[in-house]
C-alpha cells in the first residue's frame, strides 16, 4: 500500500510518500522559519497562508520524486491534530479533497502518534513495547508504547513544554528564532558550573514536568546585568545542563518503572546533541538502549504521518467525509487500529 502523507500542524508543510514494502519513496519538508523570524515566533495566520500556497505543488513534486502518479496511491493520512487549527484545517481539507477526486481512503493522525512510530523509518526499528520520551517545542511527555494505538501517558509536562523553554530562554539571551538550536550552539561555548539552575520536580515522585520555574531561574540570574559573550555561553551551558539533566532523569525513571529496557526518543528536542549523548549513556548504563530518529524525522515532517496512516489504513480504518481537525487531542484517547 502507498500512502501519501500530508504534515501542516505548525509551521512546516510537509509531503510524504511511503510504501509497505519498500519504504519511504518521497520526502518534502519546507519550514516557515525566515516567514516567522521577524516576528520572534509562529504567527498562526500567516502560518496558514504559506500551507494554502505550497502544499499543492509539493504534493505534485513529491509525486514526480517518486516516479509515480496519482493513480498509484491508495490512501491518504493527514495530521488531524493537535496543532494550530487554520493550519489543520489546510492539511485536512487538501487530504480530504484529493481522496474524494482519487476515491481513495482517507485517514487523520494524531501529530504526536507519528512522532511515536517514527523510528519506523529507520533500518534498527526498535520493537514494541518501549518507553517514548516526546519532547518538542509544544509537547514533553513520557509514555509507554505497547503498539500501534497502545499509548499510555506516564507523565507530562504541566507548564512549558522544553522545546518552549529552550526558546524562551534563548531570547531572553538576544538569539535569534528560532532559539533552542541557537542556544544549544551557543551552550557548546560555555562552562560548567558558573550557573547553576533548578532541576524541576526531580525532588518529587512521578514523572511530570514543569520548566516554567527553569526559565523563571533564568529571568532571575540575568536580570539586570550586562552579560559579556563568555556570560551568556554560561547561563546557556547551565540551562541546557539542567534541562538534559531532568529529561535524563525521568527518562530513567520511566524505565525503571515500567520494568522496560528500550527508550524512543521523539521530537524537535531530541535532534539536541547534548540530549542524545547523555542519554545514550546513561540508558547503557542501566542496561538498556536507546533509539533516535535521524534528525530530519524528529522535527515536523510528514513521513512519519504516512507510516502512522499506513497502519491504520491497512487495518481497514476510514473516515467519513467531514473534515477532522483539533487543536487539542489528548494522546490516551487514541486506539489500535481496527478497534
Amino acid at each position: 500500500m502507498i500512502v501519501l502523507g500530508i504534515e501542516t500542524s505548525c509551521d512546516e508543510t510537509a509531503v510524504a510518500l511511503y510504501d509497505g514494502a519498500r519504504g519511504l519513496l518521497a520526502n518534502r519538508v519546507f519550514s516557515q522559519t525566515e516567514l516567522h523570524r521577524r516576528h520572534g515566533g509562529v504567527v498562526p495566520e500567516l502560518a496558514s497562508r504559506d500551507h494554502i500556497e505550497r502544499l499543492l505543488p509539493m504534493i505534485e513534486g513529491a509525486i514526480a520524486d517518486a516516479g509515480l502518479t496519482p493513480q498509484a496511491i491508495d490512501g491518504i493520512a493527514y495530521t488531524a491534530g493537535p496543532g494550530l487549527i487554520g493550519a489543520l484545517l489546510v492539511g485536512a481539507s487538501v487530504a480530504r479533497s484529493l481522496g474524494y477526486a482519487w476515491d481513495v481512503p482517507v485517514v487523520g493522525i494524531h501529530h504526536l502518534e507519528g512522532h511515536l512510530l517514527a523510528p519506523a523509518l529507520e533500518p534498527d526499528a526498535p520493537d514494541f513495547p518501549f518507553v517514548a520520551l516526546q519532547v518538542s517545542g509544544g509537547h514533553t511527555l513520557l509514555a509507554e508504547v505497547g503498539g500501534v494505538g497502545r499509548y499510555r501517558v506516564l507523565g507530562e509536562t504541566l507548564d512549558d513544554a522544553a522545546g518552549e523553554a529552550f526558546d524562551k530562554t534563548a531570547k531572553l539571551l538576544g538569539l535569534d528564532y528560532p532559539g533552542g538550536p541557537a542556544l544549544a550552539a551557543l551552550a557548546e561555548r560555555g562552562r560548567d558550573g558558573k550557573f547553576e539552575f533548578p532541576r524541576p520536580m526531580l525532588d518529587r515522585p512521578g514523572l511530570d514536568f514543569s520548566f516554567s520555574g527553569l526559565k523563571t531561574a533564568v529571568v532571575v540570574a540575568v536580570r539586570g546585568k550586562e552579560l559579556d559573550a563568555q556570560a551568556r555561553a554560561d547561563v546557556a551551558r547551565g540551562f541546557e545542563n539542567a534541562m538534559v539533566e531532568t529529561l535524563v532523569a525521568k527518562s530513567l525513571r520511566a524505565l525503571r518503572q515500567t520494568g522496560l529496557s528500550v527508550l524512543v526518543v521523539a521530537g524537535g528536542v531530541g535532534a539536541n546533541r547534548r540530549l542524545r549523548d547523555e542519554l545514550t549513556r546513561a540508558v547503557a548504563a542501566a542496561g538498556g538502549r536507546v533509539h533516535f530518529p535521524r534528525p530530519e524525522f524528529c522535527t515536523d515532517n510528514a513521513a512519519m504521518i504516512a507510516v502512522a496512516g499506513h497502519h491504520r489504513l491497512e487495518a481497514g480504518e476510514r473516515e467519513e467525509l467531514p473534515v477532522r481537525a483539533r487543536a487539542r487531542w489528548p494522546l490516551d484517547e487514541l486506539v489500535a487500529p481496527g478497534h
